[in-house]
């Protein structure tokens, strides 16, 4: 399993949320960079970067942070928050981003989507749903829809589909543990599917439970942020 440290973003700052509330924000670090290069010493791979306002917005907002972290460290970023053209994606990929999460395109235009997996190959797209219950959330969790976690994944499963990642909005920086039967279901449906958990993690053993269910890798943020798990509890845990 991997271990995936996160890092959002608001007006170019290393933020949380908790539960997608923007309201609720609170601000650790002024430098993103600084903290992805903690990471990176610490031995771990990879990043998760999401630019909140570029989610907001519809349109990535947080180019110069994109840059710096990459340009700073080696970790394998996989980044999303707000893509929508191609022309972003493009650049994405050219700057070396590893992975682009898309959510609100993947409901909203899913033949755009497609198209993408298409022409950039599907190893390079994580589809990202954020649900309550089980419906999906959009444009930065600020919007319901009434579509079904399963239905949206099996849209895309006849088109090379690898990666999903899955947060449960309502466990989202509440350091309430992660929801493990939303994780079970969506493993039994799709036992191919590469499985990214993230929400609501909160210890190790959190971590150990999401490794027995088999999930491909782990988001970790505020658990980190607020010190309850440590950097180097990590790295025994990583393959």
């Amino acid at each position: 399993m991997k271990i995936i440290p996160a890092i959002d973003l608001v007006d170019g700052k290393c933020v949380r949320l908790t539960q997608g509330d923007f309201n609720k924000k609170k601000i650790y670090r002024e430098v993103p960079s600084d903290v992805a290069k903690e990471f990176e010493e610490a031995d771990l791979e990879y990043l998760h970067l999401v630019d909140l306002d570029g989610a907001k917005k519809g349109e990535v907002v947080n180019w110069k942070v994109i840059i710096d972290i990459l340009e700073k460290t080696a970790l394998k970023v996989d980044f999303g928050g707000g893509v929508k053209t191609t022309e972003e994606v493009d650049q994405l990929l050219e700057l070396g981003i590893n992975r682009i999460n898309i959510g609100t395109v993947a409901v909203k235009e899913p033949e755009k989507l497609e198209g993408w997996m298409k022409e950039f190959g599907t190893e390079n797209f994580i589809l990202s749903a954020d649900v309550r219950g089980d419906n999906v959330q959009i444009n930065g969790w600020q919007n319901d829809t009434q579509l079904c976690v399963y239905d949206l994944v099996a849209r895309f499963e006849t088109s090379g589909l690898e990666y999903l990642a899955c947060t449960d909005i309502s466990t989202d920086g509440t350091l309430t543990g992660p929801n493990f039967g939303l994780y079970k279901k969506i493993k039994n449906r799709f036992p191919d599917l590469k499985i990214i958990a993230s929400g609501g993690v909160s210890s190790i053993d959190d971590l150990i439970q999401l490794q027995y269910i088999k999930v491909d890798s782990v988001i970790i943020g505020k658990a980190l942020y607020e010190g309850k798990i440590k950097l180097a509890e990590l790295k025994p845990l990583t393959i």
